[in-house]
């Protein structure tokens, strides 16, 4: 595993030293100015290095891939959708139609469905979902690829918080003897490594040198929906539905919020704006690198809950009911944190500044 990791770190951040130069040259780089707040051009090459080590080293494992097919398949669709995003943004729709695509590639031909929730409500109840299946799949996955894309908005973030999320799938893996899933895990662990290399603010005045892109995040958004659907549900399950909610629970709460936000307000969900948790600590006066490191704290907070729970037998009714607390606490205090910043600012969401969702713009 260590070895495997290493050499995926290694090939990735080889990948960007020699691919940042070529996408400077042929403009894949994200410029300042305008709605952006970082200072200079920087290349979008962080999802570039990323799928490319990715398949590169998975086809040289040693290991059975034609289970795989329908994901290679799926997130070559999304990294092509997200990479011409990269170099002319798309239009919203062509960007959804990729990512339903993508999901019902992976839902109906390789069956990474949602078959049950688990015993959500307590009583010995099983949540079956029978007919609602495939279509309650095709939601999360779109809906897990979209909540990494929006997390990827300050430098290391993205790849940090994925990183703790990957690391603890391979924890289970390991744990329960699917070294398969294992190895294939510790490559995404290395690529991401690797990129952060390049990404995370190990110091305050140095912005990353590289984005993650579209290309990165979507690519990354459908990975860990593919690992959150195998994982949890037969013949291969390794975790309880709701165990895999508090691994992700970070971005899950932050996007889920963010759109009933918007969907009050009368806007797109999908409609950028200033009003990520992210933000609301660069707001209160955090630095960027301080930012990150409180929500990867929370990220890691989570994850131990989270599998605490699983390994100490916790019941799910238990842990569902906690995290629709911990939900609920967190939207009413974004809710104060949103009206406190429009008071402060002055100003509605359509004057704020917005990111550009996947772009890991550094601020």
């Amino acid at each position: 595993m260590i070895i495997v990791f290493s050499v995926a770190a290694a090939v990735t951040a080889g990948l960007i030293i020699l691919v940042s130069p070529l996408a400077r040259r042929i403009g894949l780089v994200d410029h300042p100015g305008g709605r952006k707040q970082h200072c200079r051009a920087t290349p979008l090459t962080g999802g570039i290095a990323i799928f490319c080590a990715f398949m590169l080293l998975v086809l040289t494992l040693d290991v059975p891939l034609g289970q795989w097919r329908s994901f290679f398949l799926a997130s070559a669709l999304v990294f092509i959708i997200g990479l011409l995003d990269d170099f002319q943004e798309t239009p919203p729709s062509a960007r959804f139609i990729a990512q339903a695509g993508a999901a019902l590639i992976i839902v109906l031909w390789g069956g990474a469905r949602l078959e049950h929730l688990g015993f959500l409500v307590g009583g010995g109840v099983e949540i079956e979902l029978g007919w609602l299946a495939v279509p309650f799949s095709i939601f999360c996955v779109v809906g897990v690829i979209n909540a990494t894309n929006m997390m990827d908005g300050l430098d290391g973030l993205a790849g940090g918080v994925l990183l703790l999320f990957f690391s603890a799938l391979l924890l289970v893996t390991v744990v329960g003897g699917r070294f398969e899933d294992a190895l294939i895990l510790a490559v995404i662990c290395g690529v991401l490594a690797g990129f952060l290399l390049f990404n995370f603010r190990f110091r305050e005045h140095r912005p990353a040198s590289v984005f993650l892109g579209d290309a990165g995040a979507l690519f990354l958004g459908l990975t860990a929906a593919w690992f959150l659907v195998r994982l949890t549900q037969e013949p291969v399950a390794q975790l309880r539905p709701i165990t895999a909610v508090w691994l992700f629970g970070l971005p899950i709460m932050d996007t889920v919020a963010i759109m009933v936000r918007r969907i009050r307000r009368g806007r797109s969900p999908f409609a950028p704006d200033r009003g990520h948790f992210h933000h609301i600590l660069l707001f209160a006066g955090f630095s960027v690198r301080t930012t990150v490191l409180i929500m990867l704290g929370i990220s890691l907070l989570l994850t131990v809950i989270g599998l605490g729970g699983e390994w100490l037998g916790i019941p799910e009714s238990y842990m569902f009911y906690g995290f629709l607390l911990l939900f609920t606490m967190y939207f009413r205090g974004m809710n104060r944190a949103w009206k406190l910043m429009k008071t402060f600012r002055g100003a509605d969401d359509h004057r704020q500044v917005p990111e550009r969702a996947g772009g890991g713009a550094s601020v």
